[in-house]
């Protein structure tokens, strides 16, 4: 369903702009990124909204985002199954009120999983150099460790589950 929305958007786009450099496929993919993150944060609200934890759902949506633009993580097949996946997962992640021993130890598996797994199948999600891949280790570390400080329980559940994406079992480390 993203796929044929950004297919049409992009379609339509070119036709209107042809002299535009970039390719429909460039705007088809630009498009549905852009689809997903909409849908996503949309969605994840709706919820939020039903279930009362707006709040945390906003922040859940924030820092799991950030962290995952200098960590890379996993991609679903689908942008749907991503969408669906993002909103139910952020909606539980609003639920986490664990103590201050558990937040800083969900804290510590995070940033453990960050320090080996990070930066993690990014290689054809961007343009930076691997040269740099220390440097986006060690943004993805102080992320992750300012949370020692705030000991926020819901930033916690979010960094470990974005850890956890980092974790690629069936190929190389990237």
């Amino acid at each position: 369903m993203l796929q044929y929305m950004s297919g049409v958007l992009a379609a339509e786009l070119k036709r209107r702009v042809p002299e535009h450099p970039a390719s429909e496929a460039v705007l088809k993919f630009s498009i549905s990124f852009i689809l997903n993150t909409v849908f996503v944060v949309i969605f994840s609200l709706i919820l939020s909204v039903f279930t009362g934890k707006t709040s945390d759902a906003i922040t859940v949506l924030i820092v799991f985002a950030v962290l995952r633009q200098f960590s890379g993580g996993i991609h679903l097949r689908s942008g749907v199954a991503c969408v669906v996946v993002s909103a139910i997962g952020t909606t539980l992640i609003s639920y986490a009120d664990f103590n201050y021993t558990w937040t800083i130890l969900l804290n510590v598996v995070a940033i453990l999983l960050v320090l080996i797994y990070a930066p993690s199948n990014i290689d054809k999600q961007t343009r930076i150099p691997k040269k740099y891949y220390p440097f986006l280790k060690g943004i993805s570390l102080v992320i992750v460790g300012v949370n020692f400080f705030i000991a926020n329980p819901v930033i916690s559940a979010a960094f470990l589950v974005q850890g956890i994406t980092l974790v690629r079992r069936w190929s190389k480390r990237g």
